[in-house]
């Protein structure tokens, strides 16, 4: 893809030089000779799935990130460069290669990142940020100004080499940045993680150190794609984020595989609820097969957990006979990986009761109807507490353990399904939760 590419290029320049013309070393390659864009393969590390970087290793790169500025030389810019990486999921010769003004605001107020992306030869792309990751570039904007005041805005780059550029036009190299970041990261005590093992015939949790050679700039880009497809970002959406000329690249970012489905579903199995709360105890050992084919078969995505009811599951989800009132249901079941679907229902449920008290316009029969009943709400709010109290009661290690089963479970989910009111989807994970703007 790298020939291809170059191919392309010199087919361009060449052409425009007039080596095609007869006498000219180029005479003879014909006029409709041509390499489109699509025809050019993607890189593979656009195209290699399951380099995403734990939640558990990305929390503790996180909490080390202000390590990183004493490296020597540029340890300021190394910092910024991967907050960068990690917030926007840029590829590191574009992070490398923003302008000072790179940061704008739209229509709306909101924080927009300009950037290049050279690999596909599209300049000025727009990419919308939180007020966080703003904050970050504005703070090393004053900086930059600051060191180097003579020079234009026009002219800075937003992350200045420090060796041999006294005007900051000229910016840090990505292999340079990707040379810092890997004898950081080396320096670094073990990231651990929780990791199922065999042991005596059991399968058992470890606290494991993670492979730091799978820690490199590029695993930020991939971590920031399976993030979002987490929180249920449509496809179209995700690819525009990604900047991808095609969906199936983009796709091929958060594939979850079968076997990691698998160990995710042993993980949550045995801390399964019914409708009234119950945590319902199973020989996980001795039903794991059973409960493969059930999920695959024998029922169906409901709006905060799972339905066995028959007619439903053959209709795919589309015939419940109590309109999707799940906790008055007793083929509803639900386990910890649904926690923030429940949360978020409740809050759903809490906020339209307010509303509709407020609301005048009115008659009080249809204000009933579409009232959430208190049963209801109780229902859900002991369901929480219940899962909450059962995760609370698990040691660190297990809670990390059914942590990453949730991350993985929850990936394989991309059905919504409405409920006529409002939805409010869990916030998106911020890594530095401390951050102001």
């Amino acid at each position: 893809m790298v020939i291809s590419r170059y191919v392309r290029g010199n087919r361009a320049r060449m052409r425009s030089l007039g080596l095609t013309r007869p006498g000219e070393p180029l005479h003879s390659l014909p006029d409709d000779f041509a390499l489109l864009a699509e025809d050019i393969p993607d890189d593979p590390e656009d195209t290699e799935a399951g380099k995403d970087l734990p939640s558990e290793v990305m929390r503790q790169i996180c909490e080390r990130l202000p390590s990183l500025a004493g490296t020597k030389r540029n340890g300021n810019e190394n910092l910024v460069a991967t907050e960068l990486l990690i917030d926007t999921g840029r590829r590191p010769t574009e992070i490398c290669q923003l302008r000072w003004d790179c940061l704008q605001q739209d229509t709306t107020g909101q924080n927009v990142l300009i950037y290049d992306n050279y690999k596909s030869g599209r300049k000025g792309r727009r990419l919308p940020i939180s007020q966080a990751t703003a904050g970050v570039i504005t703070r090393q904007q004053e900086l930059i100004r600051t060191d180097f005041p003579r020079t234009p805005t026009a002219e800075l780059m937003l992350l200045p080499t420090r060796v041999g550029n006294p005007h900051g036009r000229k910016p840090i190299g990505a292999g340079w940045l990707s040379g810092r970041h890997r004898e950081w990261i080396q320096s670094l005590a073990e990231f651990l993680v929780p990791t199922r093992v065999e042991m005596n015939g059991q399968q058992i949790t470890e606290m494991l150190p993670f492979d730091k050679s799978k820690i490199f700039p590029y695993a930020y880009r991939h971590t920031y794609c399976q993030r979002h497809a987490d929180q249920g970002i449509q496809p179209d959406v995700l690819q525009s984020l990604m900047d991808h000329r095609q969906l199936a690249t983009t796709q091929r970012y958060y594939r979850v595989s079968e076997q990691r489905k698998r160990e995710a579903v042993d993980r949550v199995s045995a801390m399964q609820f019914d409708r009234h709360g119950n945590r319902i105890w199973r020989q996980a050992k001795e039903l794991l097969d059973d409960e493969y084919a059930r999920r695959a078969v024998g029922e169906v995505q409901a709006p905060y957990g799972v339905c066995v009811e028959p007619s439903n599951v053959a209709a795919g989800g589309h015939a419940c006979p109590v309109r999707f009132r799940c906790v008055g249901c007793d083929h509803f079941r639900t386990d910890a990986s649904y926690l923030p679907d429940l949360e978020a229902y409740l809050a759903d449920l809490l906020r339209n009761r307010e509303r509709l008290a407020a609301f005048t316009s009115a008659d009080d029969w249809a204000k009933v109807e579409a009232a959430p009943s208190d049963e209801e709400i109780i229902r859900v709010r002991r369901l929480v507490r219940r899962v909450r109290e059962d995760l609370d009661a698990l040691t660190d290690e297990d809670r990390a353990q059914i942590r990453e089963a949730t991350i993985v479970l929850r990936r394989s989910r991309r059905r919504i399904i409405g409920l006529g009111m409002p939805r409010v989807g869990p916030p998106m994970p911020d890594f530095l939760p401390g951050r102001t703007a």
